[in-house]
């Protein structure tokens, strides 16, 4: 049987409870990761070490807020004190938010920011002191909002528009010690978030709205979380090898064949 693009290695996967995240998690462990789910949510994160379906010491979830400094340091000590040091991070823990900039209050700023830039930055420091003097490979999942215009995602682009320079920045200051840092850019992804969002703004309207956002990518529709998970596979495995610093599109062909 050949060697599984993950064997024996460690993985931490933040947001691994649900949508891109679970997913990720889900991939990485069938590719014989052994996986630590950092999250919040933790019915859904326990539902997503259930899910992976294999003994205890291969899947694990430990809490965490990535926006907090200290309980991010403690969730990777508590990970390699279970399953050793990190050879691959994922960033996916992110919240959205719909609106203009008059539409945004300094304290949906404030939050979006939290998770998606400060809560980046935590795990990128954390990752990067464990992976010094061993390599690795980390993935930040940005958003197509990072380069493109999208209409009222005035924060949420802000903040992704930060997680694709942070990608560039480690790719090139820890590239002598062996660290690749990547990061994708999904389109519209069908995962639980867009399902709350139809249901609370269209009621009774779910499958028309649906099918409208579902026709802004030229492809034709969404894209599934599990493709997003097999990019990611890829690019944290030694198949990849050769690359770092770059932002790879998942989109439909929303930024290239839109423009």
């Amino acid at each position: 049987m050949p060697e599984r693009e993950l064997e024996n290695r460690t993985a931490i996967v933040t947001g691994g409870g649900s949508g891109i995240g679970r997913a990720i998690a889900i991939a990485f462990a069938r590719a014989g990761a052994r996986v630590a789910i950092l999250d919040v949510a933790t019915e859904a994160a326990e539902g997503a070490v259930r899910e992976i379906g294999v003994d205890g010491d291969a899947a694990a979830f430990v809490a965490c807020d990535v926006s907090r400094q200290r309980d991010v340091d403690a969730a990777f000590a508590a990970v390699r004190e279970r399953f050793g040091a990190p050879d691959v991070l994922v960033n996916s823990a992110g919240i959205a938010h719909v609106g203009t900039v008059e539409q945004t209050t300094e304290e949906d700023l404030d939050r979006l920011y939290a998770v998606n830039v400060k809560g980046v930055y935590n795990c990128l420091r954390a990752g990067v002191l464990a992976m010094k003097g061993r390599g690795g490979a980390i993935l930040n999942i940005a958003s197509v909002a990072s380069t493109v215009g999208i209409p009222d995602r005035f924060a949420y682009s802000m903040t992704k528009g930060a997680v694709l320079t942070m990608t560039y920045s480690v790719a090139r200051d820890y590239v002598a010690q062996k660290i690749r840092c990547n990061c994708v850019a999904p389109g519209r992804v069908h995962t639980p978030f867009v399902d709350g969002f139809l249901a609370r703004s269209y009621p009774g309207r779910e499958r028309e709205m649906f099918e409208t956002l579902s026709r802004t990518q030229p492809i034709g529709r969404m894209g599934r979380p599990e493709e997003i998970a097999a990019l990611a596979l890829f690019l944290c495995s030694d198949a990849a090898a050769f690359i770092t610093g770059s932002n790879y599109a998942i989109d439909g062909g929303f930024v290239t064949l839109k423009m």
